[in-house]
């Protein structure tokens, strides 16, 4: 691992940060909410200063994480421009912020992707390719039952609205028999119990849709925004199946990556090329957002439950009591960190 990747990491890290902060500080603002500190990076200062609002705008020794830091946010004080005095609608939007401007990140770069770097399809089959007895690589029109020509709909109960729903819903599939439905001379048609081919990687087993050919489609302006919102999502969903997966014990501890194997990754997809590093973005902006998301102690999704309870009970909780579950969860997120990072560490000097 180059000390240049290092870098690259370490910026990819610092915009996805800055733009999740910026949410923060773009809608406390909105709703005049005083602003003590807008920070990127944690620990010590190295470089502060105080802007004409006010606000104390600051760059801090680990590249890892940011702040905004707001008055009232952790107590209630005399101050109209406390958090804690906002309605409790407004406080949720400033929280959620954050997560949102992942996202919307991650959509602008994958349109950016698809534009300069990505061909785009459709889900219409045009062959099927396989590699034969000495091991050359061959095609043919029929295969699971599908057929060129049939346009896929439904994976499942799953439905298919562009290529990339078909991939991610045949890889967590894995070997498991499923119904798929495909729209074939102008008529649905069911095909029962498809098993898909299946690859290992990290030990873990996938269904492989990758042999399966599309026809390729014409980048108009309207097929650009739907295919990047479609594909964000369907990488949303990616996400979201693996997280789950992970907390149910499907996925191993191996399976766990931290800032250091995110790094390690840049390397090996800047050798792919700058299409694959920027896909890597999307991935990495749009997983920080759906994990801030997640109702956990300390990150914005545990601090958006809160104020859940709040909303129902029409009363929040004693902020000493708040605070208490918070300071637990974060030193739960830095135990996490640090195994993860061991575990990172560990994969690249044993690989």
């Amino acid at each position: 691992m180059t000390f240049l990747y290092i870098l690259l990491g370490i910026f990819v890290f610092g915009i996805i940060i800055l733009i999740h902060e910026l949410g923060h500080f773009m809608f406390a603002k909105l709703f005049k909410v005083g602003i003590e500190e807008f920070a990127i990076g944690m620990g010590p200062k190295l470089v502060s200063k105080i802007g004409k609002d006010g606000v104390r705008y600051s760059l801090r020794l680990i590249p890892m994480g940011g702040f905004v830091s707001m008055v009232g946010e952790d107590e209630d004080v005399d101050d109209e421009r406390a958090l804690s005095r906002k309605p409790v609608w407004q406080r949720m939007i400033i929280v959620a912020a954050g997560a949102f401007m992942n996202i919307v990140l991650g959509f602008v770069l994958m349109a950016v992707v698809i534009v300069f770097f990505k061909n785009i399809y459709s889900t219409t089959i045009s062959g099927f390719a396989y590699y034969d007895d000495s091991g050359k690589l061959a095609y043919c029109e029929e295969k699971y039952g599908m057929q060129v020509g049939d346009t896929i709909l439904k994976i499942g109960d799953r439905k298919i609205n562009v290529r990339e729903d078909f991939i991610y819903e045949v890889m967590f599939l894995a070997d498991t028999p499923t119904d798929v439905t495909v729209k074939r001379d102008g008529e649905k048609v069911v095909i029962p119990d498809v098993v898909f081919d299946t690859y290992t990687e990290s030990g873990i087993t996938f269904g492989d849709a990758g042999y399966i050919i599309t026809t390729r489609l014409e980048k108009t302006f309207p097929e650009v925004i739907k295919q990047s919102v479609c594909q964000s999502v369907s990488a949303i969903r990616m996400l979201w199946v693996s997280i789950l997966n992970t907390f149910k014990g499907e996925y191993g501890t191996e399976a766990l990556s931290g800032p250091v194997g995110v790094i390690d990754q840049v390397e090996q997809t800047v050798s792919y090329g700058w299409d694959a590093f920027l896909f890597l973005a999307v991935i990495i902006t749009l997983n920080v957002g759906i994990v801030n998301l997640l109702p956990i102690p300390a990150l914005d999704g545990g601090r958006l439950f809160f104020m859940l309870i709040e909303l129902i009970r029409g009363k929040p909780i004693n902020p000493k009591y708040e605070g208490y579950v918070h300071a637990a969860g974060f030193a739960l997120l830095i135990g996490l960190m640090l195994f993860v990072t061991y575990n990172d560490i560990v994969r690249i000097f044993t690989r």
